[in-house]
């Protein structure tokens, strides 16, 4: 659009005329009409008339103006969710989320087409990140199957926002079922990011997919809760307790079954029954029960049948770990030649009624039964080779220690590396170094680089006077003066402690260890190099004798967890869903409950594939706390503790958690319109249905009149060269004509 428009010098119009009829009268007043002709006259009044003309055309300043209107640049930003979810076939026509997303972006590609001839386009998939993908002649280009394991709706419209920033954004256009699902850190809430764009004055229309009974028309039973006892006493009911939803299924039989932990990795039916929903979607209680008959940590799992059709299967189980306390406690004393240590011993531990001692002398029996774990709390060794045990037994009682039950082995002639241990399943787990050429063999001298001769004064060493199996009175100084007066041994095994995890509790003097204990897997392990601690009795110290022995017994079976200086770690649950953090505490405590001061510590991650990692943990008074975030994979993870006082061992402490198995997009694949819908209203947009999408385009187009910019291109002349020449070259002609007629 053209037009002429004029300015004149101070906004007059009159002024310009004035000057302009000021010149046109001083011009009148020319050469006389006598001295030219009127030809010449007309050729001098010629230019100068024109003068004139473009002077007063100057002082009105006549300007050509060309409008025009165009839009000003914008960007659309259109997010498809392709998260597993999408792949639910509860759409029209039994197809699935994802195809009727795809059908819809079709349907739009020419309205989008046409967008792009005046606007950006930007398109993104989405799952836990935003993907960025073409969108070329309108059509937008998604992947073939959803497969995205998170929906981080509101972290990803916050980024999708953070790219574009900078940018005029017509509007964001969110295509997906409307149920966020994501682990920290993308968890940001929708809510949050759907303020962001209202404060950015930017719509959101939303589309919503699916329905919200979700895969209750797909099929499914998922265990919602597992609710067990964390403790219980062994031959007690455990009470087992969860909830079942049922989708798909109504009136229809579901097996729930019980599994316990038999063996480590091993799981055993121990209970079963069978529910039934009358509705879908109903929550069937469940209650079953299972009565231990081994203590010890054990791994708990209810168990939902899978069905046929079910779209998924990894939300029909739920585990958890209880630990089975013990009653009274067993113990198999096996034992080589006849000795006075054997009768004193069991004599003594005959005097506690929650101690039963089996006794077998060599040549032994079969002992596979009796080396089953749990089958016995605590094994003890006296003077036999290994000899005396038969094929893989050792083997077997090497796996109870591993899962919790206490070895010791006392000295003797005919054990540790003189009894041919160091090439046996034992040489790993007894808490001293062994060695082929120690092996002493039957009918020779006794070897005296093996034995160290008497008198031994036995004295607990500085970890030792802390620890549970020494307090032998009911305090350090009695404690003290009690063990300076017990007879000293007759002699012991020279045993080297190993330079690991070994802790020296009792020694006769420097270089001369007596006790040494260390743990191993679930178990704890000590090695007593003496044999005739029958003295204490015979010299008035039965009762000494006694507790020794009993509590010997019982920090082997772990029965002193309340009352001696132990290592300990505790874990705030048992099970933790996939990426969350675990917390735990870990400390150590002296015999007499009281926190051990200066203590430091180190913690390592088991992860369920067996390798190890450190962890880092703080200070908080005598106790230290730590957390482990990696927790995205599924299975059972173990924390496990070791402390050091002055550079001396304390011990070590080991605590199992589980991490379920959860599929977070399809666990409950509901769709949830409401959201979008809260959320498109949130910023003033609109929840639409797919099938509106090609007219949601267009009304974009159609509204974005206040785009619009009206763009003004100006032409002058009068303050142009040309110009400038032109009435130069004007005055000049009829100067020029004046000189050549002889007026001037």
């Amino acid at each position: 659009m053209f037009r002429l428009s004029f300015y004149p010098v101070f906004d007059s119009y009159l002024l310009a005329l004035a000057i302009g009829l000021l010149l046109a009268t001083v011009m009148w007043f020319g050469p006389s009409r006598r001295r030219i002709s009127g030809w010449r006259r007309a050729w001098l009044t010629l230019p100068r008339a024109i003068v004139v003309l473009l002077v007063v055309l100057a002082m009105l300043r006549p300007t050509l103006i060309y409008t025009r209107t165009a839009k000003q640049a914008a960007t659309l930003i259109v997010l498809a969710d392709q998260s597993r979810s999408m792949s639910v076939p509860d759409a029209v026509g039994n197809k699935t989320r994802f195809d009727a997303m795809r059908d819809a972006l079709s349907a739009a590609a020419p309205e989008l087409a046409k967008l792009q001839k005046e606007f950006e386009l930007k398109a993104y998939t989405f799952d836990a990140d935003a993907h960025e993908v073409p969108a070329d002649a309108g059509r937008i280009e998604l992947p073939d199957k959803p497969d995205g394991p998170q929906t981080a709706i509101g972290a990803v419209l916050e980024d999708v926002v953070r790219r574009e920033a900078g940018k005029r954004l017509l509007a964001v256009v969110l295509l997906s079922d409307g149920a966020q699902r994501a682990y920290p850190p993308r968890d940001l809430p929708a809510q949050t990011a759907a303020a962001r764009l209202s404060h950015l004055d930017v719509p959101l229309y939303t589309l919503p997919f699916g329905q919200s009974r979700g895969l209750g028309e797909a099929k499914d039973v998922a265990l919602k809760d597992l609710v067990a006892n964390p403790t219980v006493y062994v031959k007690n009911e455990l009470s087992i307790r969860g909830q079942l939803r049922i989708d798909g299924y109504v009136d229809r039989d579901i097996p729930v079954r019980g599994l316990f932990e038999t063996s480590a990795g091993k799981m055993e039916v121990v209970a079963e029954k069978k529910v039934k929903a009358t509705a879908d979607g109903q929550l069937v209680p469940v209650e079953l029960s299972y009565i231990p008959q081994t203590p010890g940590e054990f791994k708990l799992t209810l168990e939902a049948v899978p069905q046929p059709g079910e779209l998924v299967t990894t939300n029909n189980q739920l585990s958890t770990f209880v630990t089975v306390l013990k009653g009274g406690l067993n113990v198999l004393y096996l034992e080589g030649a006849l000795r006075p240590e054997d009768k004193f011993l069991r004599r003594s531990l005959d005097a506690s009624p929650d101690i039963k001692v089996d006794f077998l002398r060599t040549p032994l029996p079969n002992l596979s039964d009796r080396f089953r774990p749990g089958k016995y709390d605590v094994y003890l060794l006296g003077d036999l080779p290994a000899e005396a045990f038969h094929g893989d037994e050792l083997n077997q009682l090497a796996e109870c220690v591993n899962r919790g039950a206490g070895l010791i082995m006392i000295g003797g002639l005919d054990n540790f590396g003189p009894g041919g241990y160091d090439r046996t399943p034992l040489a790993k787990l007894l808490p001293v170094r062994m060695d082929r050429l120690e092996r002493q063999n039957p009918n020779e001298p006794v070897r005296s680089d093996l034995q160290q001769p008497g008198p031994l004064k036995m004295r607990p060493t500085s970890l030792g006077r802390m620890h549970f199996a020494l307090m032998l009175a009911g305090n350090p100084q009695e404690n003290e003066a009690l063990w300076s007066k017990l007879p000293a041994l007759d002699g012991a095994s020279k045993l080297q402690p190993r330079e690991s995890g070994a802790v020296v509790l009792a020694d006769a003097g420097e270089n001369v260890p007596l006790l040494i204990s260390q743990s191993f897997g679930d178990g704890r392990v000590m090695a007593f190099a003496g044999d005739t601690t029958w003295r204490w009795v015979m010299h008035g110290f039965e009762a000494a004798h006694k507790r020794f022995w009993r509590q010997i017994i019982l920090w082997l079976a772990r029965h002193d967890q309340a009352q001696e200086g132990s290592v300990w770690v505790r874990l705030t649950q048992p099970r933790f869903p996939p990426a969350q953090r675990v917390e735990f505490t870990v400390g150590a405590n002296a015999p007499t409950g009281d926190p051990v001061g200066g203590a430091a510590f180190q913690a390592q991650i088991v992860l369920p594939d067996g390798t190890r990692r450190p962890l880092s943990l703080a200070r908080q008074g005598e106790q230290m706390v730590g957390s482990f975030r990696d927790t995205q994979t599924p299975g059972d993870y173990a924390i496990e503790v070791t402390a050091t006082q002055k550079g001396q061992p304390l011990g070590s402490a080991r605590a199992r958690f589980l991490v379920f198995q959860q599929d977070l997009e399809l666990d409950n694949a509901s769709a949830d319109a409401d959201s979008l819908t809260s959320l498109a209203a949130m910023t003033h947009g609109e929840s639409v249905a797919p099938e509106q999408l090609p007219a949601l385009i267009r009304r974009l187009v159609a509204g974005t009149q206040s785009l619009d910019v009206v763009q003004e291109t100006k032409k002058t002349f009068w303050d142009t060269w040309w110009f400038f020449l032109t009435l130069v070259g004007l005055l000049g002609l009829e100067w020029y004509l004046r000189k050549r007629w002889g007026l001037v």
